[in-house]
């Protein structure tokens, strides 16, 4: 009878060892990417970028467009990485992002 109280106690023990060290990760990412947009998006359609959180499984930017939808691209495209260097030189210097 000791021998499965001593076994209950070092579960709930570890039990909650485990639910503290997940509760202070924190919370996950709020946005990731699993699907990519493929096509181009022309430069005047797109309003602004964030990168996707080191924790999302594969690397991601967000382009926010004019119309206000948020489409995932590949940061390694070409063509992103285009759109993200027009975007840095069309921002003005102390402006913030309002992604």
């Amino acid at each position: 009878m000791a021998a499965a109280r001593l076994a209950l106690s070092v579960l709930v023990l570890m039990l909650a060892a485990v639910t503290l060290t997940e509760g202070l990760r924190g919370a996950g990412p709020k946005r990731c990417c699993f699907r990519f947009n493929e096509n181009e998006v022309p430069k005047d359609k797109v309003v602004g970028y964030i990168r996707t959180s080191q924790r999302c499984p594969k690397p991601a930017v967000l382009l926010k467009t004019v119309a206000g939808r948020q489409l995932c691209a590949r940061p390694t495209d070409a063509w992103v990485k285009e759109l993200i260097s027009y975007l840095a030189a069309k921002s003005v210097a102390g402006e913030t992002s309002n992604l």
